[in-house]
């Protein structure tokens, strides 16, 4: 464990309080044009500006000054465990997230459907976000033209929309390698990029990857909407200390999106039914609800702040944000003993896609200091009394807010 999460492990105790941890995915934007507004500002947030007046702001550094962190980092981060350590890739995110069970010497990664034109240039690294129906039809044509690669078995696995999972199952004493270059390339207008490996034990893996991107071309060559694929994030199986031995917690996860249960399920947390799609938040409270009386930290996800801003559709992130504030209430009747607000990593609409931009952090407890905060946005974070922390700040504040730490030294 990192000096930090070693420290509240020996300080952490078990208590009745009650922790709530929402996470507004790629909540942090810019505005649009110079001294415009961010989209956390234009939007109408009654509630949460209630809240923010009673409440202790501050902004977080998910990885470090300037780096651009993933989902996966950001959230490892949010939970305290340092992200430069505790690295995994999200192909392990996803195919946990899934129910997949990796074994030793497994190689899993996440896949992106995109859309290619004739010259294998990439038109949409999205492939215009097909339906989750869409995204079975192809992987099952991709399961039948790629059972296997040179004796290897490939399992091809939906996760949502354009999202797939792919896990290469090694031999018996012959481990896969997951150090390997990415296929996407993250723009448009270029050819996919070509898998390299990083070192001698990843150059199978490394093979088996363009081989795979080359027959799913081949197969998928009469789609009219989904005709590639784009790969990142392989990663092999991961191990980390659990939440409730770093942090004396039950805790539980409400999330939809595969990659963030799995990540919840490698911690150890709880993932709880969700009734309803992703978009359709009432799903989520109402397993919030059901099982108040079950768990001490509930860590509560919302996604489509996220993906709104990676679309570069700056009114319909805004609109995402205003949904959440309109069911904020339900989530206050509760009475959490500690509710923070955070977001895993910016993305701006502007930029359609996450950035290094820190993260506005809303922190309500009885035991906070009130700052003179009359919003939640990125301005008013800005100048709250927290002030610029890492990521890794956080689950230590809400322990102590809960009342859940003893005190360090004599």
């Amino acid at each position: 464990m990192s000096d930090l999460l070693e420290t509240v492990r020996g300080l952490a105790k078990k208590t009745d309080s009650k922790i709530v941890l929402v996470v507004l995915d790629g909540v942090g934007g810019l505005p649009l044009e110079p001294g415009g507004e961010t989209e956390l500002a234009s939007a109408r947030t009654p509630n949460l500006d209630t809240l923010a007046q009673a409440s202790q702001l501050g902004e977080l550094e998910l990885v470090g000054a300037g780096i651009t962190p993933g989902s996966g980092p950001g959230h490892l981060s949010l939970f305290g465990y340092d992200p430069l350590r505790y690295v995994v890739g999200r192909g392990a995110l996803s195919a946990v997230g899934i129910g997949v069970k990796l074994a030793a010497g497994d190689v899993a990664v996440r896949g992106n459907f995109a859309a290619l034109d004739a010259g294998r240039l990439v038109l949409d690294r999205r492939a215009g976000r097909p339906s989750d129906e869409k995204n079975a039809e192809i992987v099952a044509l991709l399961r039948a033209a790629i059972p296997e690669i040179d004796g290897t078995p490939v399992e091809i696995y939906t996760e949502s929309e354009h999202r797939f999972v792919v896990v290469f199952r090694a031999a018996a004493g012959a481990p896969l390698g997951a150090a390997i270059s990415d296929v996407d390339p993250q723009a448009t207008g270029v050819v996919p990029l070509t898998a390299s490996a990083q070192d001698s034990a990843s150059e199978k893996t490394a093979a088996l990857v363009n081989t795979f991107v080359a027959r799913a071309e081949e197969a998928l060559r009469g789609e009219p909407q989904v005709n590639g694929v784009l790969f990142r994030g392989y990663s092999d199986v991961p191990h980390f200390p659990s939440f409730d031995e770093a942090y004396q917690l039950r805790a539980a996860c409400i999330a939809s999106y595969p990659m963030y249960k799995g990540l919840a399920s490698l911690v150890g947390m709880d993932v709880l039914d969700v009734e309803g799609q992703e978009d359709a938040l009432e799903g989520k409270v109402a397993a919030l609800q059901a099982n108040w009386d079950n768990y001490d930290f509930f860590y509560f996800h919302v996604k489509k702040t996220d993906s709104t801003g990676e679309d570069g559709d700056f009114a319909a992130k805004v609109r995402k944000i205003e949904l959440f504030d309109t069911l904020l209430p339900q989530l206050l009747a509760l009475k959490p003993d500690v509710l923070a607000i955070a977001g895993d990593h910016s993305t701006p609409s502007k930029l359609a896609s996450h950035s290094w931009h820190p993260v506005p952090v809303l922190i309500h407890s009885a035991y906070g200091r009130k700052d003179a905060a009359q919003r939640y946005t990125e301005e008013e974070a800005a100048r709250g009394s927290l002030g610029l922390r890492r990521g890794t700040d956080l689950m230590p504040l809400l322990m102590a807010h809960g009342l859940k730490l003893n005190k360090y030294g004599a």
